[in-house]
C-alpha cells in the first residue's frame, strides 16, 4: 500500500513539472494542498523527501518564464511553496540552484502596486530568507530596497503585505552583511520613523504584529557594533522608551514591548563597574605567593561588546543538571584507588585527634575533670548564679539542662509520627507580608520596653553615639581600658539587664569574649547586632513571595530611564571600602551604611535618588570574582517608606531571588522590644542581567563577564532605626565558637562524650574546630571500653563555601541533637563516633567571602592534592580521613553540608560509577563493575524523613569538574561508598509539608537532626545491624513504636 502510495504522489510530481496543461497543473495543486491540509507535518516531509520542493520549485520557474506569467498557477503554488518551505530547512539552497530565488524577487518587483500578487511573492521570500546565506544572497540582489517600497508610514491599505514585507525584511537582516549594508544605507533612522510613525496612528493597536516586524529589524540590526552605534546616534534609546511608556500594562502589546526591551537591553552602553578596581577592597599576604599590582578596570574602549539577547526566565534554570560531557567516562579514574598524597608517618599526629580510641576510662574521666577547672573553658558560659558583673544570665534563664530541654520539647521520631514535623504557616493569602508589620502597635502595649527604650535612645543621641555603635565595639585590649569604652559597657549592660530575651545556646557575653579573639584580614573593631545579641526563628514560617508580574520589566526601564533622563540622578558614593572614611554626613538625607564586622560584605554605595541605591559587594579576598554573599547595617531610614536596593555586581546567571526568596533582615529596635529576629524581607524583588562588564584585561583577553542585578525593595518597620540585610542567615565563626563552647558545658558529662580539638589554624590565625560526639562507656570494664572503642564512625563537615550559611544552621542543628536528651540521639552516641568539622573555611567566613579562603581558591577544588600551607583545613581533614582509613576506621557515611542557590529543597550528591557511565551512555566495562547500590538508601531514608528532603532533586553521577571535591575524593580514596554533598536551598521547598515556604533557621536546623535520624535508620535497616541494637532501639524508642516500625521495612 505504501508503495502504491509512493508511486501515486510521484506520479502528481512528475506531472506538476511535465503538464503545460493549466487545468492539469491547477488540479493537481489543488490535490497536494488538500493532502497537506490534513493530518500531520509528516505528509509535508514525506512530500519533501520525494522531491516535492523541487517539484513546486521547478513549476514556478516555468510559470514564471511563460509570457504573462499565469498568476492563476503562481498564487496556489506560492501557498504550497510558503508551507512546505517552512519544514524544509534547504528550501532556500534549492531555490537559488533551480534559480527560483531571482524569478520570484523579479515577480514582487512587478507586482508593487498589485496587492495579492505581491504578498504571495512575499510569503516565498520570507522562506527562502529563513536561510541566512540564502537572505545574504536576496541583499545583494537588493531585495532590501524592493522591501522598503512596500513598507510604508502608517495606511489602513494593503496592511498585508507590508507585515510580510516586515517579516522578509527581519530575516534577511538576520545576515551580518545585511545589517552592515542597512546601516550604510541609513535604515536604522529610517526603520525609528516607520516605527514612531505607526505608533502614533495606530491608536486602537491593530498593527501590532506590523509594529513588531518593525522592531525585529531593529533587533537584528543591534546584534552589529555599528548597528548599535548608528542606534544611539539616532535617539533610538529614546524613541523607544518615550513610545512605550504609556503601554506597559496593556497586554494586546506584549510582542511590541519585550522587543523593545530586547533592543534598549542590547544598545545599553557596556561599562565597567563603578570601582577602582576589580579585586577584593581586602588583600591578604598569602605565604609563598609574589603579590602583584591588582588590575585595574580600565575604560569603556577595553570592552569587548557582546550585544547578545536575554529573554525572561520565569521557570527555574537548574545549575545542578549535569551537562553529559562533563561526565567522567574514564572507568580507571572512577574505579581506581590513588595512593597516599603524603608520606605515611605523617598520619600518626591524627591519632592526637583520635584520643577517644586510646583513653581508659579512669584517664578520660580526670581529663575531663580537669577540663572543668581549666581557663582554656572556664569562659563566661551559661552559669548557675545570677551576676551582672560576671555578664551572665539569671539563675532561671541559664541552668544547662533547661538548655537541653529547650532543643528537644518533644522526641525527634514523635515529631515525624505527627506528619513528619509541625508546620508553622505564615499567611499565604500575602505572601509578602513583613513580619514587623503589626510589631509597632503591639508594641505600644508593652509597659516596660515602651517605657525604657526611648529614655536609653536619649541618653544614646545625647552622646553622640547611636545604639549600634555602642553596642558593637570589640573591646579589644588596644583600648578596653579608654572611658569610651568603659560607658559604652555601662551601656550594653543595661541593655541587656533590661532587654535581653533569652536565645538558647548563645550569650552575648561569651560572644563577645570569643569575637576578640577571631582574627580578621582588616581586623575588624565592631561586631553586629545580631551575632552579638542573637537570633530566635519567627513564629511562622513565611511563605514564598510570589513575583508580581511585570516587576523586572519595569527596573529594567528605570535603568534605562536613568541612562537617558539622569536629571534627576544623584549618583552619590555614600559608603565605600576604598575611598576615605567617612563618605557619610549624619545630617545628609541618606541611608548610612556600614560593613566592616564579621561576615559583613558590602563595598560600596551610591545613592541614586532619595529612596533608592546602586550597592556593589566585595569580591573574595585575593580574587577579583565570586560577588554574591551580602550582609551590611543600614540606619537613618523612615519607616512607612519603600527603600529600593540595587546590589548591580552579581555574578550567577540566575537566582531563586527570581522564584520566590527573599534577602533577610533583623531590626534593632525590633530585638529590644523582644523579637530578635532574622525574618525574610522585600518586595518588587528580580534578578538579572545588566549593562556592567568585566574589563578584558581583568578577564585576561577574553571577552569580559557579565555581571547581574538583584533588585528588591525594602519598607523597615521603624524610623531611624538600625537594619541588617542579609542574603541569607547570617552565622559566623565566632557564633560557631560561642554556640560550641556552650554546647560543652550543657552535656550531662556522665552521658555524652564531647570533646573540642584544633583540627589545625588556618591561614588567617584562627583554630579550625574538629568536635567528637559519642556516649560515655557505661563503666571503665574492658566489654565496656572495648565497645566504646569499636563503634564505627560517622565524619560531617559543613560550610567550605562561606557564603551558604544554611549550611551551619543545619549544622547547627545537627550539633544540638546529637548532645540531647533525644532517645534517638541517645541511640546515636551509644553506637557511634561522630567527627564533625563546623567550619572548614573560618578565615572565608569571617572576611565576608562567598566561595573562597584568604589564598582565593575554592577549598572544595583542593581535596586531591592539598598543600598544608595554602590549603590546611582541607589538608588536615584529608589527613584525619586517611588516618581513620588507615587504622579499618573509615566512616559508614562522610557528608558534607553545603548551600544550594539555584535549586529548591533538600538533596544529596553521591557517587556511583554504574549510574555515571549509564547517564554518559558509555556501556563499556560497565559489565564487570561491581557496585553495590547501598549509596541511594540513605536519601530514601531521608526523602521519607525529613519534610525538605527530596529525593527527585539527588544525583549519584561523577563529574570531571567534581574531581578534587571532598565527595568524589572520600569516595574514590577512602573507599567510602556513602560519601555525600547534602545542598540545602537558600529559599525553602515546592514540594512535601514545606511546599511554597521559604526556609527559616528552624527549618535548617530541622534538617540538620533529621539527617541524624536517618542514620539512625540506615543503621537499623542494615544487614550488620547487631540485634543488641535492635534490641536497644525497641526499649527506648517503646513510645514511638509504630513510627519506628514504619522505616525499618526491609
Amino acid at each position: 500500500m505504501a508503495e502504491q502510495e509512493a508511486s501515486g504522489l510521484q506520479v502528481l510530481l512528475h506531472t506538476l513539472q511535465s503538464s503545460s496543461d493549466k487545468e492539469s497543473i491547477l488540479t493537481i495543486l489543488k490535490v497536494l494542498g488538500d493532502l497537506l491540509s490534513v493530518g500531520t507535518d509528516r505528509r509535508i516531509h514525506y512530500m519533501i523527501s520525494k522531491g516535492g520542493s523541487e517539484a513546486l520549485l521547478q513549476t514556478l520557474v516555468d510559470t514564471a518564464r511563460t509570457a504573462p506569467p499565469d498568476y492563476d498557477i503562481l498564487l496556489p503554488l506560492f501557498r504550497l511553496l510558503a508551507k512546505v518551505g517552512l519544514r524544509d530547512k534547504k528550501i532556500g539552497r534549492k531555490a537559488l540552484e533551480l534559480e527560483a530565488l531571482d524569478v520570484t524577487l523579479i515577480l514582487a518587483r512587478k507586482n508593487l502596486s498589485h496587492g495579492q500578487n505581491l504578498l504571495h511573492c512575499l510569503w516565498a521570500l520570507r522562506v527562502f530568507a529563513s536561510s541566512v546565506s540564502m537572505g545574504a544572497m536576496l541583499g545583494i540582489n537588493g531585495a532590501m530596497e524592493l522591501l522598503f517600497k512596500v513598507i510604508t508610514p502608517y495606511t489602513r491599505k494593503r496592511t498585508q503585505a507590508i507585515r510580510a514585507a516586515t517579516e522578509v525584511l527581519a530575516a534577511l537582516l538576520k545576515s551580518k552583511s545585511n545589517g552592515r549594508r542597512a546601516v550604510n544605507r541609513g535604515y536604522v533612522t529610517s526603520l525609528l520613523g516607520l516605527h514612531q510613525d505607526w505608533h502614533s496612528h495606530d491608536t486602537a493597536n491593530a498593527y501590532v504584529q506590523i509594529r513588531r516586524g518593525l522592531l525585529l529589524c531593529l533587533r537584528h540590526i543591534a546584534a552589529l557594533r555599528s548597528g548599535r552605534e548608528a542606534f544611539l546616534a539616532a535617539q533610538g534609546m529614546e524613541i523607544l522608551f518615550s513610545t512605550t511608556q504609556n503601554c506597559l500594562d496593556d497586554k494586546s502589546m506584549e510582542p511590541v514591548i519585550s522587543v523593545v526591551l530586547q533592543i534598549l537591553r542590547q544598545c545599553y552602553p557596556k561599562s565597567p563597574l563603578p570601582l577602582v578596581t576589580a579585586s577584593s577592597a581586602y588583600a591578604f599576604p598569602v605565604p609563598g605567593r609574589i603579590t602583584t599590582e591588582p588590575p585595574h578596570d580600565l575604560s569603556e574602549e577595553d570592552f569587548e561588546d557582546d550585544g547578545d539577547d536575554e529573554v525572561d526566565k520565569d521557570s527555574d534554570a537548574e545549575d545542578g543538571k549535569v551537562e553529559d560531557d562533563d561526565l567522567e567516562t574514564d572507568v580507571n579514574k572512577l574505579s581506581s584507588k590513588p595512593g597516599l598524597d603524603r608520606p605515611e608517618e605523617e598520619l600518626m599526629q591524627y591519632e592526637a585527634m583520635c584520643l577517644e580510641l586510646s583513653y581508659s576510662f579512669e584517664e578520660l574521666q580526670s581529663k575531663l575533670g580537669d577540663d572543668l577547672n581549666s581557663e582554656k573553658t572556664n569562659h563566661h558560659h551559661i552559669p548557675a548564679a545570677a551576676s551582672s558583673k560576671q555578664h551572665c544570665y539569671s539563675k532561671d534563664q541559664s541552668s544547662c539542662g533547661q538548655e537541653r530541654e529547650y532543643a528537644v520539647q518533644t522526641s525527634l521520631l514523635c515529631r515525624v509520627k505527627m506528619g513528619r514535623s509541625t508546620v508553622h504557616l505564615g499567611s499565604k493569602k500575602n505572601p509578602g507580608v513583613n513580619l514587623y508589620q503589626n510589631v509597632q502597635s503591639s508594641s505600644l502595649r508593652r509597659d516596660s520596653s515602651e517605657s525604657e527604650i526611648p529614655d536609653i535612645q536619649a541618653s544614646l543621641k545625647a552622646d553622640a553615639w547611636d545604639i549600634d555603635a555602642i553596642f558593637c565595639p570589640r573591646m579589644s585590649a588596644s583600648f578596653s581600658n579608654s572611658t569610651r569604652t568603659r560607658e559604652a559597657v555601662k551601656v550594653i549592660d543595661k541593655l541587656l539587664q533590661t532587654h535581653l530575651k533569652r536565645v538558647p545556646f548563645h550569650d552575648p557575653y561569651l560572644y563577645m569574649a570569643k569575637a576578640r579573639r577571631t582574627s580578621s584580614v582588616v581586623d575588624f573593631k565592631m561586631m553586629a547586632f545580631p551575632d552579638v545579641w542573637g537570633h530566635c526563628p519567627p513564629p511562622t514560617t513565611q511563605p514564598m513571595l510570589e513575583r508580581k508580574c511585570g516587576v523586572q520589566r519595569i527596573r529594567i526601564f528605570e535603568d534605562i530611564r536613568r541612562l537617558i533622563q539622569p536629571s534627576d540622578v544623584i549618583n552619590k558614593v555614600v559608603f565605600s571600602l576604598d575611598e576615605p572614611w567617612p563618605l557619610q554626613d549624619n545630617a545628609s538625607n541618606c541611608l548610612r551604611f556600614f560593613s566592616k564586622f564579621e561576615s559583613g560584605n558590602l563595598r560600596k554605595a551610591i545613592q541614586v535618588r532619595e529612596f533608592e541605591y546602586d550597592l556593589l559587594v566585595n569580591a573574595d579576598v585575593n580574587s577579583t570574582q565570586h560577588q554574591q554573599w551580602f550582609y551590611f547595617k543600614v540606619s537613618g531610614m523612615q519607616a512607612a517608606i519603600p527603600y529600593h536596593f540595587n546590589i548591580i555586581n552579581c555574578e550567577k546567571p540566575n537566582s531563586q531571588f527570581n522564584y520566590g526568596m527573599q534577602p533577610t533582615l533583623y531590626s534593632v529596635k525590633e530585638a529590644l522590644l523582644g523579637k530578635p529576629t532574622w525574618i525574610r524581607t522585600g518586595h518588587e524583588i528580580c534578578y538579572y542581567k545588566n549593562h556592567y562588564r568585566q574589563s578584558t584585561a581583568v578577564a585576561g583577553g577574553a571577552s569580559g563577564k557579565c555581571y547581574y542585578t538583584l533588585t528588591f525593595a525594602v519598607t523597615f518597620p521603624h524610623n531611624e532605626d538600625v537594619c541588617y540585610l542579609a542574603y541569607h542567615y547570617p552565622y559566623t565563626y565566632t557564633a560557631l565558637m560561642t554556640h560550641l563552647d556552650i554546647l560543652e558545658k550543657s552535656v550531662n558529662l556522665k552521658e555524652v562524650y564531647f570533646r573540642q580539638d584544633v583540627l589545625c589554624q588556618t591561614l588567617g590565625g584562627n583554630p579550625c574546630p574538629l568536635v567528637t560526639i559519642t556516649a560515655m562507656p557505661e563503666s571503665n570494664s574492658d566489654e565496656h571500653l572495648e565497645q566504646f572503642r569499636h563503634r564505627p564512625y560517622q565524619v560531617i563537615t559543613a560550610r567550605v563555601h562561606p557564603g551558604e550559611s544554611n549550611a551551619s544552621w543545619v549544622m547547627k542543628g545537627t550539633l544540638e541533637f546529637l548532645v540531647s536528651s533525644d532517645p534517638v540521639a541517645r541511640l546515636l552516641r551509644e553506637n557511634f563516633i561522630f567527627k564533625i568539622i563546623p567550619m572548614l573555611n573560618p578565615d572565608g567566613v569571617i572576611n565576608g567571602n562567598h566561595r573562597c579562603s584568604l589564598s582565593g581558591e575554592d577549598l572544595n577544588r583542593q581535596w586531591l592534592s592539598p598543600s598544608a600551607h595554602l590549603q590546611p583545613t582541607i589538608y588536615h581533614a584529608k589527613g584525619l580521613l586517611y588516618h581513620l582509613s588507615s587504622i579499618g576506621r573509615s566512616p559508614v557515611v562522610f557528608c558534607d553540608f553545603h548551600g544550594h542557590s539555584q535549586k529548591k529543597n533538600v538533596f544529596l550528591y553521591g557517587c556511583s560509577i554504574k549510574e555515571t557511565l549509564w547517564q554518559a551512555a558509555c556501556t563499556v566495562g560497565t559489565s564487570t563493575i561491581l557496585e553495590e547500590v547501598n549509596y541511594r538508601t540513605l536519601p530514601k531514608i531521608l526523602d521519607k524523613l525529613a519534610p525538605a528532603f527530596t529525593m527527585s532533586s539527588c544525583s549519584f553521577l561523577v563529574e570531571k569538574s567534581r574531581a578534587s571535591t571532598a565527595r568524589v575524593v572520600v569516595w574514590r580514596e577512602m573507599g567510602v561508598s556513602r560519601s555525600y554533598t547534602m545542598e540545602s536551598s537558600y529559599c525553602g521547598c515546592n514540594q512535601g509539608p514545606y511546599q511554597g515556604l521559604q526556609f527559616g533557621t528552624r527549618e535548617l536546623e530541622e534538617m540538620g537532626a533529621m539527617f541524624c535520624l536517618g542514620l539512625l535508620i540506615l543503621e537499623l535497616k542494615s544487614a550488620s545491624c547487631s540485634h543488641q541494637l535492635l534490641a536497644r532501639a525497641a526499649t527506648l524508642l517503646s513510645a514511638e513504636e509504630e513510627a519506628l516500625d514504619q522505616h525499618l521495612q526491609r
